[in-house]
C-alpha cells in the first residue's frame, strides 16, 4: 500500500509565499542587471548580432547602424574611443601657441566625424568654446546628429552648427553667403575623432582640409585605431614615435576584425596624412579593452600643421646653429622631375638636400616628390632640440641614466671665465650643470649632447616646464620629485614646448612623477643606487639618523653624525664588496669597466670612499650647501639645498624675457665625435666633456680621433675641462700632441681636503688651445 506525506495547509502557503518571493526577487535583479546593461547590451545586439544589410550607400550605412544605439553611443564607447580628451588638451595647448601672436584672428573649428557632440563638449573644459567664432560638427549620420542638437540646445552655444554632409566634400556656409569668404586658409583648427578611419575617400578630405587650414596658425587633430608594418620606412623614423610597430597577429586581426563595421586601419590612411601633413605630436598607445592582458588595440594621438608653414627659422637653427650637416635632417629644395623623366630615374624618397643649397633652375615642369620634414621642424614654440633618426642603439637606453649632474658646476664657472660671446660643448647628462651655465653667464650656444635620447628628453622637460609653469608647480616637479597634476600639466601646458619624441617618452612614463612612494629621483638607473641606499640604511636602523644629518645647522654636529652613524654603515665590509662590484657600478653608479679600473689603480674602494665623504662632511653643510649629497640621502631636494635652476632667482632667469637665456641652449642625440665633425671650424670657445674620456680604453684610436676635433672645433685660446677617475689620466698627452696646453685645476691628495662638492674625481683637467 503506498503512503504520502501528509501536508498541512498551512505549510503549504508558506512554500507558495517563499516561492513567489524568490521569483519577484530573481524578476527584480534580472531587471535591475538588465537596466544597468541597456546601454552595453544594445552595443552587443547592433554592432555583432544584427545583420547589417540592404544599405546601398555610406549615409543610409550609417543611418541603420546607429538609430537604434545613438542614445547610448557616448556611454559604449568611453572605454573603446581611447585618447580624445588628451587629444583636445593637446590641441588647446597648442592652439593657444599658434595663436599667441594673433589673438584677434577669427578663429574657425571644424570637427569631422563629429556624431553626437561629445569632442565639443568635452573641449569646453580645456579651450571654452567661446573661443571660437565658429564651430562646425560635420556628421553624415543624422541619428547622431540628433543627438548633438539636444546637447547643444541644453548648453546654449549660439556658435555651434551642425552639417550633414560628406566630410570628403564639405562646405562651411560662410563660404557661400554674401560675405564670401575666401575657403582657403580660413579654418584655423580641424579634428578627426575616430572618423578618419570610416570615411572612405580619404585622400579627397586630408587634400581639402590641407587647402582650408591656415597655413601658419592652423592645426589639426587625429585621434583613431590604427596598424602599421613591423619596421618602421625612413620618413616615419624622421618623423619619430615609439612603438608605432605592430606584431604580425596584431596587424592583421585588427584590420580584420574592424573591417566587418567598415572601419578601415590599413596603414595607407595614417601614411597620407603623416605624408600630406607636418608632424608637430605624434603618440602610440594601446587600448587594454575589457581584458587588459589580452585586447591591445593599437591607437594613435596626432597632431600636425600644413606644410606651407614657415619653418625657416628651424631650418636655420638646424644646419646653421646647430651645425647639423647630416642630410637627413635638413628640408629640401623641390627635386625637379620633368614629365619626359621615366619614372624609374626618380630618386627614392629622402628629406632631401640642404634647405642653403640653391635650386636648380629649369623651365622643366616640376613635381614636388618631397615628404614632410621631421617632426622637430613643425614644433610650435623653441626648436631646442635637434632631429635624429631613431636607430637601434637609442633602443639600449630604456631610460634615463642621470636623474641629475653629478659635478660641481660651481667650481666649472670659477674657471671657465664664461661670456655671452661664448659657444659651449657639454655633455647632456641631466641638463643641472648647463642650466647653471645659462643662468651665471647667457652665452650665446650651448651645445648639449648624449647618445641617450632620454637624457636629452629630460633636458627638455625641464627647458619645456621653465617656459609654462610657475615656480611652484616647476619646483614641485624637480626639486619634490612629486607632482600630482603632472599628466595634466603635460598635456596642457609643457607640451607645446616639446619635441614629439620627448613628449612620447613622458606621456608613457608619466608615472615617474606621479607615483607618492617612488618620487623622480628614484627612477632612471641612478635611482637604483639611492633606493639601495634607503634600504641600507633601513636595515642598519639609521634613516632617523639621515634625516638629522640633512638638518644639522653646524659643521660639527653633522661631522658627529656622520663618524659616530654613518660611516660604519657606508665603510661596511659588505658594502665596500657591493661598490666594486663591476654590475653594480655601471648599472646604479653609471661607472664602466674602464673607468672602474682607473679608480682601483689609485687605491682600494675603501680608501676611495673614505676620500671622498670624509673631507665633504667637514666642509660644506647638507642643509644648505651640499644638494648633492642632500639629494642622495632624501631621494629630493629642499629650498634651501638644490640647484640654481631650482632656486627662484635661477627659474626667473631662466624665464625672463620670454626665455631669451634658454634659446642659447641645442639639444644634440648622437656621439660627441659625430657632432664636433657636424660643426664648422673655431665654432666653439668652451667645451667640458666630464669625465666621457675615462670610458675609452688606453690608446684608444676613438680618443686620437675625438681630440682631433676638438682642436678642430675650440678656437685659439679657448678651453677643454675633463674631470678624471685617474690623478693623471693617460689621454692628457693626446691633448697635448694636438696643441692644447694641459694644466691642472686640482688634484686630489687625501681625506683632508674636499675637490669641490661631489669629490668623487681624482683630478680636474683644463687645456688651453694654442
Amino acid at each position: 500500500m503506498l503512503t504520502f506525506p501528509a501536508f498541512s495547509s498551512g505549510s503549504i502557503q508558506i512554500s507558495s509565499y517563499q516561492a513567489a518571493s524568490t521569483v519577484v526577487l530573481v524578476t527584480c535583479l534580472v531587471l535591475l542587471v538588465v537596466s544597468r546593461l541597456t546601454p552595453q547590451l544594445t552595443f552587443i545586439w547592433y554592432c555583432f548580432v544584427r545583420p547589417l544589410t540592404g544599405a546601398k550607400d555610406q549615409k543610409t550605412r550609417l543611418d541603420k547602424f546607429y538609430e537604434g544605439q545613438a542614445d547610448v553611443y557616448d556611454a559604449t564607447r568611453r572605454g573603446l574611443l581611447r585618447g580624445r580628451k588628451t587629444m583636445l588638451n593637446l590641441s588647446a595647448g597648442h592652439l593657444r601657441t599658434l595663436r599667441a601672436n594673433c589673438p584677434d584672428k577669427r578663429l574657425v573649428w571644424v570637427d569631422i566625424g563629429g556624431g553626437t557632440g561629445h569632442n565639443i563638449e568635452l573641449m569646453d573644459q580645456f579651450l571654452p568654446i567661446s573661443s571660437f567664432d565658429a564651430v562646425y560638427l560635420i556628421d553624415l549620420c543624422e541619428p547622431l546628429l540628433q543627438v548633438a542638437r539636444k546637447r547643444f540646445a541644453q548648453r546654449g552655444w549660439t556658435n555651434v552648427h551642425i552639417l550633414c554632409q560628406d566630410a570628403s566634400d564639405f562646405v562651411l556656409p560662410e563660404w557661400q553667403n554674401s560675405s564670401s569668404v575666401d575657403p582657403k586658409g580660413s579654418v584655423g583648427f580641424v579634428t578627426l575623432s575616430y572618423s578618419l578611419s570610416m570615411i572612405p575617400n580619404f585622400y579627397n578630405l586630408l587634400d581639402r582640409i590641407d587647402y582650408v587650414l591656415s597655413p601658419q596658425e592652423g592645426l589639426l587633430g587625429v585621434v583613431d585605431f590604427y596598424t602599421a608594418g613591423k619596421n618602421a620606412s625612413l620618413h616615419e623614423k624622421a618623423i619619430g614615435g615609439e612603438s608605432k610597430e605592430c606584431g604580425w597577429i596584431s596587424r592583421w586581426f585588427w584590420q580584420i576584425w574592424f573591417d566587418f563595421d567598415n572601419v578601415h586601419l590599413s596603414p595607407a590612411r595614417r601614411s597620407y596624412l603623416e605624408y600630406r601633413f607636418g608632424t608637430i605630436k605624434s603618440y602610440n598607445g594601446r587600448n587594454r579593452f575589457v581584458l587588459p592582458f589580452i585586447v591591445r588595440i593599437p591607437y594613435y594621438i596626432w597632431l600636425g600643421r600644413p606644410r606651407t608653414a614657415d619653418i625657416s627659422k628651424s631650418c636655420h637653427v638646424f644646419e646653421v646653429e646647430g651645425g647639423n650637416t647630416i642630410g637627413n635632417c635638413s628640408p629640401a629644395s623641390l627635386i625637379n622631375v620633368t614629365k619626359e623623366i621615366d619614372s624609374t630615374s626618380v630618386p627614392p624618397l629622402e628629406l632631401g638636400f640642404s634647405i642653403m643649397e640653391q635650386q636648380s633652375e629649369s623651365n622643366a615642369v616640376i613635381v614636388n616628390i618631397t615628404p614632410p620634414l621631421s617632426s622637430f621642424h613643425y614644433q610650435v614654440n623653441k626648436p631646442w632640440r635637434l632631429p635624429y633618426y631613431e636607430h637601434p642603439v637609442h633602443k639600449e637606453f630604456r631610460t634615463f641614466v642621470y636623474s641629475f649632474t653629478w659635478e660641481d658646476p660651481y667650481v666649472d664657472v670659477m674657471h671657465l671665465e664664461l661670456t655671452k660671446d661664448d659657444s659651449m660643448f657639454v655633455i647632456t647628462s641631466a641638463g643641472d650643470n648647463a642650466l647653471h651655465y645659462a643662468i651665471a653667464a647667457s652665452p650665446r650656444t650651448i651645445h648639449c649632447v648624449d647618445m641617450n635620447p632620454c637624457q636629452g628628453h629630460l633636458l627638455e622637460l625641464k627647458l619645456a616646464a621653465m617656459q609654462s609653469l610657475d615656480y611652484a608647480d616647476f619646483f614641485t616637479l624637480f626639486g619634490e620629485g612629486y607632482h600630482p597634476n603632472f599628466r595634466y600639466l603635460l598635456d596642457s601646458k609643457i607640451a607645446p614646448h616639446l619635441s614629439s619624441s620627448a613628449y612620447q617618452f613622458w606621456r608613457i612614463n608619466v608615472d615617474a612623477f606621479t607615483t607618492p612612494s617612488k618620487p623622480f629621483y628614484l627612477h632612471g638607473y641612478s635611482g637604483w643606487a639611492l633606493k639601495l641606499a634607503r634600504f641600507i640604511f633601513t636595515i642598519a636602523g639609521v634613516r632617523t639618523d639621515v634625516e638629522r644629518l640633512c638638518e644639522c645647522e653646524t659643521l660639527d654636529k653633522q661631522v658627529q653624525i656622520w663618524q659616530q652613524k654613518l660611516r660604519p654603515v657606508l665603510l661596511n665590509p659588505v658594502i665596500v664588496a657591493l661598490m666594486r662590484n663591476p654590475v653594480f657600478c655601471w648599472n646604479a653608479l653609471g661607472v664602466p669597466m674602464n673607468q672602474r679600473r682607473m679608480l682601483l689603480d689609485e687605491g682600494s674602494v675603501y680608501e676611495y670612499v673614505r676620500d671622498t665623504m670624509d673631507p665633504l662632511l667637514s666642509t660644506y653643510l647638507l642643509k644648505t650647501e651640499n644638494y648633492f649629497y642632500l639629494l642622495c640621502l632624501l631621494g629630493h631636494y629642499t629650498p634651501t639645498s638644490c640647484p640654481l635652476y631650482l632656486t627662484h632667482s635661477g627659474f626667473e632667469t631662466l624665464k625672463a624675457n620670454e626665455g631669451s637665456a634658454a634659446n642659447s641652449f641645442r639639444l644634440h642625440t648622437d656621439s660627441i665625435y659625430n657632432v664636433l665633425r657636424g660643426l664648422s671650424s673655431w665654432s666653439l670657445t668652451r667645451a667640458l666633456i666630464m669625465d666621457h674620456l675615462d670610458w675609452f680604453t688606453v690608446n684608444s684610436k676613438d680618443v686620437d680621433e675625438e681630440v682631433t676635433q676638438l682642436a678642430r672645433v675650440v678656437a685659439p685660446g679657448g678651453f677643454v675641462f675633463w674631470r678624471s677617475a685617474a690623478k693623471h689620466p693617460w689621454y692628457n698627452e693626446v691633448f697635448e700632441r694636438s696643441k692644447f696646453r694641459v694644466e691642472a685645476v686640482a688634484i686630489r691628495t687625501g681625506s683632508e681636503v674636499a675637490l669641490d662638492k661631489v669629490n668623487m674625481y681624482a683630478s680636474f683637467w683644463k687645456a688651453t688651445k694654442l
